[in-house]
């Protein structure tokens, strides 16, 4: 997800847990990830802070460091686009919200990992869209194919679908994201 500062617009798809609380029509957003992802968190926080009244926390229980926002009319726009029936989907209009460099990478910062095989060498990414049923995960990989000319598989993972990123693509997935993964997730490229 990225916001701009200017105007609060929302540009990608890559939407954490959307929940309606106090507010009975506005929806806030909750981020949370590891203690080891702090400065990813603390990224987040910037480009969210107008709508953060309290900055990131750290929680013992789950070693997780935390922020959600307020409840706010733009973030019920997405809401609409991205659930169904309290459900995370992919929207058919899909390729709109993946259209620029940084949305990638900021779904490949919060989803995705380097994938190798015996050795060290990468042989391509996954993209962890396993919450996804196989034909929102189809049109994700159509998606890929025709805006940014990656090439995908579906790959089986403990039951789920996910998106491989193929090796003869993962150079040019790399060149896309790159500049714009921060230090902290540098090490998700491989």
């Amino acid at each position: 997800m990225i916001i701009r500062k200017q105007s609060l617009s929302v540009q990608s798809w890559v939407m954490p847990t959307l929940k309606r609380i106090w507010s009975k029509t506005n929806y806030r957003m909750g981020i949370r990830h590891s203690v080891d992802q702090k400065e990813y968190v603390q990224w987040l926080y910037e480009i969210l802070k107008p709508l953060v009244l309290t900055p990131p926390q750290y929680y013992e229980r789950t070693r997780s460091t935390w922020f959600r926002t307020i409840s706010h009319p733009e973030l019920s726009k997405w809401q609409k686009i991205f659930y169904r029936d309290k459900k995370k989907i992919v929207p058919e209009t899909i390729a709109q919200y993946l259209l620029h460099p940084v949305t990638m990478a900021v779904w490949f910062m919060d989803d995705g990992n380097v994938a190798r095989q015996k050795g060290d060498d990468t042989c391509g990414y996954h993209l962890n869209t396993q919450s996804f049923t196989v034909v929102e995960n189809e049109l994700l990989q159509a998606t890929l194919k025709s805006v940014w000319n990656i090439e995908c598989t579906l790959q089986k993972n403990n039951g789920y679908t996910r998106l491989y990123i193929l090796k003869r693509s993962a150079k040019r997935f790399r060149s896309i994201v790159e500049s714009y993964i921060i230090s902290e997730l540098a090490y998700k490229l491989g």
